[in-house]
């Protein structure tokens, strides 16, 4: 009887170590631990369920400064750098690409300096998403950015303190910025034949849910930590051999500011080239539509998928047709000067001035722009078609129809006002 007891103990004892002790050694913990444990236990307890915590402890990512409640502000708290003292092969794949570009674009906004600190330093506006290129430390450490400490790379996707790659391998960690308004990209693709069928295979049948690809199969194949596209964010390409279509797109890259009324290349380029927003030699765009159309041809036939990827360059070239009629109409009314220009501003309007505008048609030219184009861009590649015609094109048409009826009421209440003035003298 003793035996059994002592058998049954034993066994006991096993499978509790097996649940709490296993892979730590029973090793005592951390200062830090003890701490935070108090402190912020749930932080303590994400760090142990991840693999790091079988290799690192808390110190190899925020230092040693940092002993008691008092010094918090000694904290090290990690950037790309920290991560790419392990990891460099995906620091710097990441850091020739697209997401460590994003604080470029978002310092481009002409108005971006004009909004609440909290909506941009602060995160709580396009700073949340954007702030995932901060990689610069002096800037961190600028005025501007200082108040608000938290914010880096590699957590955004490998979210802290379990850092799992697992996590980032799905497709849902994308989703956080990029949804709604001007990117809608989950929506578009969790409700494309892609997306349903991974989704529902992950369901009911995890072992087969590779049928379909994710974000990351086709914007980072084999890990690639660089995620670039063709067209990029603005679906704007040079040089066009299209001659029609080339001159709807010196139309809008005036209404961007980047070349200016005449058609002459203005210092925006530089940006444009900075934040690499747009794919300024033909060689680098066809390299990118390559490395899309390979992947795409795991599953489909090469004449299939040359045939989706002409359809949806075809649906840019009639999304810009209609937008740059509309840019043309209000371009007009600032030459005309029934809408009054800002200091140095040019004839065309500032499409990057976005929503911080003064009068209702360039309202609706910014959601023409940001919203309606994007959307049938964007869903023509995630391959849904009720984004790409609801959301976007037939939108554009509404948009392009309300900017005409907008731009003839206020020339007629312009020419009213002039030949009142008349009378009155």
């Amino acid at each position: 009887m003793l035996k059994a007891k002592s058998a049954s103990l034993c066994v006991t004892g096993l499978v509790l170590w097996m649940i709490m002790g296993a892979g730590t050694g029973f090793a005592a913990p951390s200062e830090c631990e003890t701490c935070h444990a108090k402190i912020s236990p749930l932080m303590v307890k994400d760090f142990n369920r991840g693999e790091m915590a079988a290799e690192l402890t808390c110190i190899s990512c925020h230092g040693e400064e940092h002993k008691t409640e008092k010094d918090v502000e000694k904290a090290k708290l990690p950037t790309i750098a920290t991560c790419q003292e392990c990891h460099e092969e995906q620091a710097e794949q990441y850091l020739s690409g697209k997401h460590a570009l994003g604080l470029v674009a978002l310092e481009a906004m002409p108005f971006t300096h004009m909004q609440p600190k909290a909506f941009v330093e602060g995160q709580k506006g396009c700073g949340g998403c954007h702030t995932l290129g901060l990689t610069d430390e002096k800037k961190r450490q600028s005025e501007g950015r200082k108040y608000y400490r938290y914010g880096m790379d590699c957590q955004n996707c490998h979210t802290r303190h379990s850092f799992s790659k697992a996590e980032a391998a799905e497709p849902e960690a994308c989703m956080t910025c990029h949804m709604g308004f001007d990117h809608a990209q989950w929506e578009m693709w969790s409700g494309s034949k892609h997306g349903v069928t991974y989704l529902m295979n992950r369901s009911v049948d995890p072992k087969n849910r590779d049928r379909a690809p994710t974000c990351q199969t086709c914007h980072m194949p084999d890990g690639d930590h660089r995620v670039f596209s063709a067209w990029g964010f603005l679906a704007v390409r040079l040089p066009e051999a299209d001659e029609e279509w080339m001159g709807y797109r010196a139309t809008i890259l005036k209404g961007l500011g980047v070349l200016d009324p005449a058609g002459n290349p203005t210092p925006r380029l530089d940006v444009v080239k900075a934040g690499k927003v747009a794919r300024l030699d033909k060689a680098e765009f066809d390299a990118e539509r390559k490395r899309f159309t390979d992947i795409c041809q795991k599953c489909h036939s090469p004449n299939f998928v040359k045939e989706n990827m002409k359809n949806a360059d075809q649906m840019i070239k009639e999304s810009d047709k209609l937008f740059a009629e509309a840019i043309e109409i209000v371009a007009g009314l600032y030459k005309d000067n029934i809408i009054k220009k800002r200091a140095d501003y040019p004839a065309y309007p500032d499409l990057l001035t976005f929503y911080d505008v003064s009068t209702k048609v360039e309202q609706v030219l910014y959601l023409m722009f940001m919203d309606h184009r994007m959307k049938a861009f964007q869903g023509s590649f995630h391959i849904n078609p009720d984004y790409s015609t609801w959301y976007g094109y037939a939108n554009l048409k509404k948009d392009l129809v309300e900017i005409k009826d907008l731009a003839q009421k206020m020339r007629s209440e312009a020419k009213t006002e002039t030949e009142m003035k008349k009378t009155k003298k």
